[in-house]
């Protein structure tokens, strides 16, 4: 059965993609028979292949000095420290007129960041933000930094080896992280290096190669995930997993001929799988729940042929975006904790929209950490496409988990956008995105919807400081809301580094 039409875009499969384009165009919804999910169709430089040399098989550093390991950053010319001691005091500069001119109500601009880092003429993709106590981390390129979160002072920085290509949405519980690097040198560099990473203090840890056998896994990209104290570096035709304390191998290729390739982070492991046929063309799909540490399969569901599990929008409940791209459809599945089938998504606007890091230009892919979806045990809360314009507005939808249908819609405040970030202490945290001469800030509903409240509102005094984080990741804790670029680029040589790249608001 076909459905009502209109424009739809990409991001996460199928959204407005974060570069601003507007991906596909006519959209149609239209219902799986036997399936019950909804879809809808719609229409570097050398500096970047530079790696640290290493070649081969395996090989591991107990801590940061071997082959691979990282270095802190405590060199530097002194005309590169004097130029960024008078940036940081500008940006103190600038917060602090911000603040002077700020309104009752709304919060402090608490500081402001720079890009910092020379990077490539292309650019860089931002990993994180990963806040660990009172450090919140963000990586790009061949640096990871940690800063105070009370005032941006910069507490540590970490050279690495190489490139990064791949990096988890989460870290672990005690602060650590295990990021993907380029391996080999030049042109043949490829995605298949470790380094660990203790975000507390900014020191390198182990550092690992992996192997990538054959052509499928050569040129696929690798998807991270942490669950526990196990690391998952997943490809179209296996995952390997590590432990994170250590780097020992835990599992690699699983029984038969249906491999994950990547994992959600997080404490279930939930993983997507391809499975390889007799055309050789991956064309079958799972879901599966397997044991992190065992790589045991505990549940598996089958996913109809020709669709592809794009994205995971929540582990519990458990949301799943599918996608069929010879055919530009979508669809959003919800299963219960064994396995089974639950319900799709019915929605009467078939456009919506979230950032996920498969929308990054690097090849690392995330499956999870989208912003613009969330989901609780009262319903699926998504955002929608803004209205066209320059300041757009959209709506916040909610649907139910059990029949799939749309619960309520909610209004963001005119000339403003709402995305959903998560549910906590029974309301729905959103992020507001800032307007001209409009701060944003991060806003809260209830479960049965209303008016949007905000829960700390940004100052409109630095509503241009706030606009030129580009596509920022949001994260909120603390009372404090913390906006990180997704990506850094300049025009003209020197540009990343002055480019803002972080923005930390509260009380």
């Amino acid at each position: 059965m076909y459905g009502p039409a209109g424009n739809g875009g990409g991001g996460g499969g199928f959204f407005r993609g974060r570069r601003g384009a507007v991906v596909g165009a006519l959209l149609a919804v239209v219902l799986l028979a036997g399936g019950g999910v909804w879809l809808a169709v719609g229409g570097d430089d050398g500096k970047k292949s530079g790696a640290n040399g290493s070649t081969g098989a395996d090989q591991d550093s107990a801590s940061g000095g071997g082959k691979g390991g990282g270095k802190n950053d405590k060199s530097g010319a002194e005309d590169e420290d004097r130029a960024a001691a008078e940036r940081a005091s500008a940006l103190r500069a600038e917060a602090a007129g911000i603040n002077a001119k700020r309104k009752s109500g709304e919060a402090k601009a608490l500081w402001l960041q720079e890009g910092g880092v020379d990077l490539p003429r292309n650019g860089s993709d931002v990993y994180g933000p990963w806040i660990v106590g009172d450090t919140v981390v963000k990586a790009m390129y061949r640096t990871v930094s940690g800063y105070s979160v009370g005032d941006g002072r910069q507490k540590w920085a970490l050279k690495l080896p190489a490139t990064m290509c791949a990096a988890p949405s989460q870290a672990t519980a005690d602060g650590r992280i295990v990021l993907g690097i380029m391996g080999g040198s030049g042109t043949e560099a490829t995605c298949d290096a470790l380094q660990m990473v203790d975000l507390n203090t900014g020191k390198a840890g182990w550092y690992k190669k992996y192997k990538r056998v054959g052509a499928w896994d050569g040129l696929s990209d690798p998807a991270m995930a942490i669950n526990g104290d196990t690391v998952t570096v997943g490809r179209k035709t296996r995952t390997d997993a590590f432990r994170v304390s250590d780097g020992k191998v835990l599992f690699g290729e699983l029984p038969g001929n249906c491999q994950p390739f990547g994992f959600a982070s997080g404490p279930v492991a939930v993983a997507a799988a391809s499975c390889q046929t007799a055309a050789d063309d991956h064309k079958e799909q799972q879901v599966k729940r397997i044991d992190p540490t065992t790589g045991k399969v505990l549940w598996t569901y089958k996913v109809k042929k020709g669709w592809e599990v794009s994205q995971f929008y929540s582990v519990s409940p458990l949301v799943v975006s599918l996608r069929k791209p010879e055919e530009e459809k979508w669809a959003i599945l919800l299963l219960n904790d064994n396995g089974t089938y639950r319900s799709q998504l019915i929605g009467d606007d078939p456009n919506y929209r979230t950032r996920c890091d498969t929308d990054l230009l690097t090849s690392g892919k995330a499956l999870d950490g989208c912003l613009g979806v969330t989901a609780d045990e009262h319903g699926v809360y998504m955002a929608t496409e803004p209205e066209s314009g320059l300041d757009p507005t959209n709506k916040v939808v909610a649907f139910d988990l059990t029949t799939g249908k749309v619960k309520w819609k909610a209004d963001s405040p005119a000339g403003q956008t709402l995305m959903p970030m998560r549910v906590e202490g029974g309301r729905l945290l959103m992020h507001l995105g800032a307007a001209k001469g409009k701060g944003g800030g991060i806003a809260s509903l209830p479960p049965t919807g209303g008016t949007p409240r905000m829960v700390l509102r940004h100052p409109a005094s630095g509503a241009d400081a706030e606009r030129e984080l580009y596509e920022p990741k949001v994260a909120y804790t603390g009372g404090r809301s913390f906006l990180v670029s997704s990506r850094i680029s300049g025009v003209e040589d020197g540009d990343e580094e002055k480019a803002k790249s972080m923005g930390v608001y509260g009380n």
